[in-house]
């Protein structure tokens, strides 16, 4: 098996881990048969990428044994964003049927956290992750693991996401805030409903949890209070004399 080290962004405040702890617990609350879970976007640039890992790294540290697959094959950010160290064979070596599964399989420094990376871009995205090879992979993997979390390529952009969706049990939608129209999310979301895919739910990400709107208000009171709370008992949360000169962005889960 490859061994990977992630690197990650220490500055997380505790709103946020809060947040993707609240992810994990409704992707929980949706049914023991939900074990593998898309995660898409209507455009790049929206943040699907850091909630996959972020949400694969939340059901790890529960101690559940958690898989993620980068599944964008044509624009993948994981690899240069979080991993250090060689990765020789990826996803689209197995799909080629030139390695198995296991032989893909990257093994990271955080426990009970596994990665698939995207591998070298194939001619032919689509009709990979649309093939048999695919879905009886994912199938496999159910076994071995509590869960299995897919990075897919925006759905607003190229198709991969809706044929990936269909070989999952259920598919979250990362919509930035105040960045794409509802109409357009309306369209990527009849997409997903034409492709059989159960939503789960949608994050809205992005939130400037500082804005003077109702949510803006408790979510700085209660993330000041219980940041200086637990902070006092060795949490890495900032002081709430730095919180007041940044802006702040979290991820919300709507379900």
């Amino acid at each position: 098996m490859q061994e990977v080290k992630l690197q990650f962004d220490q500055n997380i405040d505790f709103r946020m881990k809060e947040a993707f702890k609240t992810l994990r617990s409704n992707v929980e609350f949706c049914g023991s048969d939900v074990k593998v879970v898309a995660i898409t976007s209507c455009t790049p640039h929206e943040g699907k990428s850091s909630i996959a890992m972020e949400m694969a790294k939340a059901f790890a540290e529960a101690g559940n044994r958690t898989l993620l697959i980068d599944a964008d094959m044509r624009k993948s950010v994981l690899v240069g964003r979080y991993k250090t160290g060689a990765v020789r064979y990826g996803l689209s070596h197995c799909l080629i049927g030139r390695y198995k599964y296991t032989d893909v399989i990257c093994q990271t420094n955080i426990p009970h956290l596994y990665m698939i990376f995207s591998g070298p871009v194939p001619p032919n995205p689509s009709e990979l992750l649309g093939s048999e090879r695919f879905s009886t992979m994912l199938n496999a993997l159910k076994s071995p693991f509590d869960y299995v979390i897919i990075d897919t390529p925006p759905l607003g952009s190229v198709i991969d996401a809706a044929v990936v969706a269909k070989s999952c049990d259920g598919t979250v939608l990362v919509v930035e805030n105040n960045a794409v129209s509802y109409r357009f999310v309306q369209r990527v979301k009849e997409q997903l409903d034409k492709s059989g895919s159960r939503i789960l739910g949608v994050v809205l990400n992005k939130v400037d949890m500082n804005s003077k709107g109702y949510y803006g208000h408790y979510g700085r009171y209660y993330g000041k209070y219980y940041g200086e709370y637990y902070g006092k008992y060795g949490s890495d949360t900032r002081t709430i004399e730095k919180e007041k000169q940044e802006k702040k962005t979290v991820s919300t889960s709507i379900f």
